[in-house]
């Protein structure tokens, strides 16, 4: 016979047992389990409950086993002691925690919005959110408390009470989004990314999109549909109800954003006679009113903005605010100090007599830079004879106070893709030249495991060596796709009365291909922009959010000059590659030319990092 439902216990308490770790690593706790997990005092307040049946029913006495009682342990992050918390009522697993846990959980500087609790310490990494269900926490589980320094989740103004598990869905949304959703925001902070999934729960009968709207986590999601991860060919409704999802796992789609149209008569009237004083000849003025009219419609077209008016002003103040998201997040000293330190991966690459640029340690001696810097030097899988590649760790200083060394590159190249943009290069330990002690010329570690997924949006940071100056920091924010149109605009508004102007800049891009970054480009989904100053010379350099991950590679960007006011050129927009995509890329290269031995290297390189374990498991399977 199937055991019975409970009611919800009455005034209940909470047991804590905190593991205490001795020198020789063994654990005690205060008091003495019985069989089955439970201790002497909870065995003892168990017998003494009792549970109030329905009117007209008797009341019943409630063992142990009928009873809200489970296990389960708490870490404060990931290397912080295991606390153990026997719980014995209904409630959210915050208040689980602080009710038993308070002390720690104030010594740590917690604050509830700033929590991201992360479910299991092993296998793939799941959050859920803080006012999850304890009774949906599984027997000895362990949960992670990380404490953040920004809003992570909103929490419900309301809470419904807390019932036994057999009540909820329990389902998983990917950190990737889905169909038309892999750049778009999903979440309210990107921080949560750094895990695989968001765990998210809701009684059964409720939508998929209320349990959405309720869990705090999401941004305000319109018409999405959710596909499973191993099924991306079928879809759920965002209406559909929970019942049906309980344990599977799911990517957010979304529907294909169709970019209204900017129409002719909402445009400012063009001045004929400022045409005919800008183009410097008086001409038909019919013809001349015409064809900057037809200029200034494939503009608009283009950047999916109108020009003049009062957006400009708004751009601006959006501007200001990300500038202040973007030093609030990299003004932190923990956050810059680890930066610094990933920051030694990151040298000046000079291709002799032919350009200079960036390019960081990948692992163990390779490193990753941009194919461009070495397109016209490659033959075949060798760089052409007469061309060297040197690599500069350590080049912080001006001269003649720099303390850099020098190691020289491989002629054959390991792998070299143009169209993805990246070339991987090996280093010869060797061959040296250097201004200091040899003892102390070592290739810095590699940035391969801190490799991670493309944030849609928030701040980003580039470390590298734009025109072969020394190493240097640029805190940027990332521009989402439906945004990008706008930011060339913002670049080319101070030129707005000049028509001409305007219009020459504008076929400068578009023969750069910069519409194929834009929304509905064909590389619109496959690339993530930003604006930054380091657009000469920093190709090559590593793009890390704000979780110190490293997700792209800096590429190129699309500019434009006025040599008669200044030789320098302008960028409108720059993007980098995600790097998870090269990383794919050069796993399946490996995988076809054979060469096990490297591949074997680049496995144990990955150990530990579950997205580039999911990289390599996609192109040679479980081995």
């Amino acid at each position: 016979m199937p055991p019975k439902t409970p009611k919800q216990p009455g005034h209940n308490r909470s047991f804590l047992n905190q593991e205490t770790v001795s020198p020789g690593g063994s654990s005690s706790s205060t008091e003495s389990p019985q069989p089955g997990g439970a201790t002497a005092s909870q065995m003892a307040a168990a017998s003494d409950v009792r549970v109030k049946k329905e009117e007209g029913e008797k009341e019943e006495d409630v063992g142990p086993m009928d009873r809200h009682s489970h296990r389960f342990t708490v870490r404060f992050g990931k290397t912080g002691k295991k606390y153990v918390i026997y719980c014995d009522q209904p409630r959210t697993v915050l208040e689980a925690i602080k009710s038993s846990l308070n002390e720690q959980y104030v010594e740590n500087k917690c604050t509830d919005e700033k929590l991201i609790i992360q479910l299991s310490e092993k296998g793939t990494k799941s959050i859920v959110a803080t006012h999850f269900p304890c009774s949906c926490v599984q027997n000895d589980e362990c949960l992670i408390v990380h404490c953040k320094t920004e809003e992570v989740e909103k929490v419900p103004a309301q809470r419904d009470e807390i019932e036994q598990n057999d009540r909820y869905s329990v389902f998983y949304i990917s950190r990737e989004g889905g169909e038309n959703a892999r750049t778009k925001k999903l979440f309210q902070s990107s921080l949560v990314k750094e895990f695989d999934y968001l765990c998210v729960y809701a009684k059964k009968g409720t939508t998929v999109k209320e349990a959405l709207e309720r869990d705090g986590r999401f941004v305000d999601l319109q018409g999405f549909k959710l596909c499973e991860v191993d099924k991306s060919d079928e879809y759920t409704v965002c209406k559909q109800k929970v019942d049906n999802v309980d344990q599977k796992k799911f990517k957010i789609c979304l529907e294909r954003r169709r970019s209204d149209k900017v129409q002719v008569s909402n445009k400012q009237p063009v001045s004929v006679n400022k045409a005919k004083d800008e183009s410097g000849s008086a001409g038909n003025a019919g013809t001349m009113n015409r064809r900057l009219s037809e200029q200034i419609q494939d503009l608009i077209k283009l950047m999916e903005i109108t020009l003049p008016g009062d957006s400009y002003q708004r751009a601006l103040e959006l501007k200001k605010e990300n500038f202040g998201k973007i030093q609030q997040s990299f003004s932190e000293v923990h956050r810059v100090r680890k930066l610094l330190q990933l920051g030694k991966s990151v040298c000046k690459l000079i291709v002799q007599d032919v350009c200079q640029g960036t390019g960081f340690v990948l692992f163990d001696r390779f490193i990753l830079t941009n194919a461009h810097l070495l397109n016209k030097r490659v033959e075949g899988n060798k760089l052409r004879e007469g061309t060297n590649v040197y690599a500069l760790f350590n080049y912080e200083e001006p001269e003649p106070h720099t303390d850099y060394h020098t190691f020289t590159a491989e002629k054959t190249l390991i792998d070299f893709d143009l169209k993805l943009g990246y070339a991987i290069l090996e280093l010869k330990p060797e061959d040296q030249k250097q201004n200091q002690a040899a003892e102390t010329a070592k290739i810095p570690p590699g940035l391969l495991s801190e490799f991670g997924p493309p944030p849609a949006n928030g701040e980003a940071c580039l470390i590298g060596h734009p025109a072969g100056e020394v190493k240097k920091i640029d805190p940027t924010c990332i521009i989402e796709i439906d945004n990008r149109g706008q930011a060339v605009g913002q670049q080319l508004h101070p030129y707005k009365d000049k028509l001409f102007v305007v219009q020459s800049v504008v076929e400068a891009l578009k023969q750069q291909g910069i519409e194929s970054t834009l929304e509905g480009g064909c590389k619109a989904d496959k690339v993530v922009t930003d604006n930054t100053f380091m657009y000469h010379g920093s190709s090559g350099s590593p793009v890390f959010d704000v979780g110190c991950r490293v997700f792209g590679l800096h590429t190129a960007g699309y500019c434009y000059g006025f040599p008669e006011i200044s030789e320098k050129k302008q960028s409108v927009i720059e993007f980098a590659q995600p790097v998870l995509t090269i990383f794919e890329s050069f796993v399946r290269n490996l995988h076809a030319s054979g060469n096990k031995e490297l591949l074997d290297r680049v496995e144990k390189a990955a150990e530990g990092n579950s997205d580039l374990q999911d990289a390599i498991q996609s192109v040679v399977g479980l081995r």
